[in-house]
């Protein structure tokens, strides 16, 4: 039985309901990262990254592209995927809190903060305060507010999954994630929620300036985003 969410990262998961569904997530979450690059020297670090497929997009916005997941199995995966692209670089988390300080222009932390302890994420919230340079930026996204059901983000992945023309399949997988062990985990372990306020709190907290963005990332906007300024 899987026992925490890093253990359920490490291996496939049911949480894409086909190749389509994953290429166009990860396709559209890197359109929108390199849009956020500041300047085309940046070094850009995403941050619990999963299988960044479309990464070497991002890699084409910026100067550096460091990429962190806490799975093993993903990070070898990552590398082996760009193992000819010298601008990205794989990087595990404790490999991330060596970072120089004062070394990176903007953080993504996109899907990450619901799956972290509190203790993790204010860990977390140190490491990238003290590694971005002054006025560098972090982006925390998909952050899931306490009022905010399965049903809702049921309702926003069939959304995107008719936009994006993977509709039928969509609803055969969302009706085997109900029997799979993502569901069992969550009911089990949770995910950690947070309204706006204790986001803003906790990133003034740890030295940043901050305020909730117009849009989340990626296409459930049932999910909040923050941007916090070093």
């Amino acid at each position: 039985m899987v026992s925490s969410w890093r253990e359920f990262w490490d291996r496939d998961t049911p949480i894409y309901v086909n190749a389509r569904h994953k290429a166009r997530h990860y396709a559209g979450l890197a359109g929108e990262i390199a849009a956020l690059v500041p300047h085309p020297g940046a070094v850009v670090l995403d941050h619990g990254c999963g299988e960044a497929s479309s990464a070497d997009r991002v890699a084409e916005a910026c100067g550096r592209l460091l990429l962190c997941d806490t799975s093993p199995r993903q990070r070898a995966a990552l590398a082996a995927r760009f193992a000819g692209h010298d601008g990205i670089a794989v990087l595990a988390p404790e490999e991330v809190a060596a970072l120089p300080a004062s070394s990176l222009d903007l953080v993504v932390a996109n899907s990450l903060a619901q799956y972290l302890t509190s203790a993790e994420l204010d860990a977390c919230l140190r490491d990238w305060r003290r590694t971005l340079k002054p006025g560098g930026r972090l982006i925390l996204a998909d952050v899931i507010p306490p009022q905010l059901g399965a049903a809702a983000d049921a309702a926003a992945l069939l959304a995107f999954a008719r936009r994006e023309g993977f509709l039928t399949a969509a609803v055969v997988g969302l009706a085997r994630t109900l029997l799979s062990d993502y569901r069992a985990l969550r009911r089990r372990l949770g995910l950690a929620r947070y309204d706006e306020a204790t986001i803003l709190a906790r990133l003034r907290e740890a030295g940043f300036r901050a305020e909730r963005m117009t849009r989340n990332l990626g296409h459930n906007q049932g999910r909040m985003a923050f941007i916090a300024r070093a």
